[in-house]
């Protein structure tokens, strides 16, 4: 239970609603509430932070000027990724070159108290998962990430990957097993 007096949090379909209907500070919890997780989807899809940042405005521009067409079918995290997957998609589509070798997470810190071969470890570890994931075809590193990064269920997946709950839940399952196999087994450097 909760003190008297606080309200649960409103889902985030009865926020939409509210944003549709013209309440602006409705859009900021929901912005407030997924930025953060939508990004890091975005920026391990276009693997450059410049290209995330440009997907990520595009999706919530989106969502305002669709706001108008919007109805509560689906649960509101399916309706954005649904959104963010086809505005990657047209990115794709715009700029055929778009892989960038970046550091992905520049502004990752270790914990101070680390020891420095743990710390190295952990960064190789990264290193060969971020790896694995270029080496993943678009269908699996997409489904992979909705889970991961969004943290979607399979029926989400497949309604936003066009796909159905078996396909979805087929590229996921190969898609773990060669990151596994890729993290486990390094590759030989000579």
């Amino acid at each position: 239970a909760y003190a008297p007096g606080m309200k649960p949090a409103p889902a985030d379909s009865a926020l939409m609603l509210r944003y549709v209907d013209g309440d602006i500070a409705a859009f900021e919890m929901l912005y407030r509430r997924h930025n953060d997780a939508l990004y890091r989807y975005l920026l391990r899809l276009c693997r450059h932070p410049h290209s995330a940042e440009d997907v990520f405005q595009e999706v919530w521009g989106k969502l305002i000027r669709a706001r108008g067409n919007y109805r509560p079918t689906a649960k509101f995290t399916t309706y954005l990724y649904r959104i963010a997957h086809n505005c990657f998609i047209d990115y794709l589509r715009r700029n055929k070159r778009h892989m960038h070798a970046v550091d992905l997470e520049p502004g990752a810190h270790p914990d101070p108290g680390e020891q420095p071969d743990t710390i190295t470890e952990r960064s190789l570890a990264r290193r060969r998962l971020d790896a694995a994931l270029l080496e993943l075809p678009d269908e699996q590193r997409d489904v992979f990430l909705l889970r991961e990064e969004a943290g979607l269920s399979l029926d989400q997946i497949a309604s936003i990957t066009g796909t159905n709950r078996e396909t979805a839940k087929s590229r996921l399952r190969y898609a773990v097993n060669k990151l596994r196999v890729a993290i486990e087994e390094p590759a030989e450097t000579s």
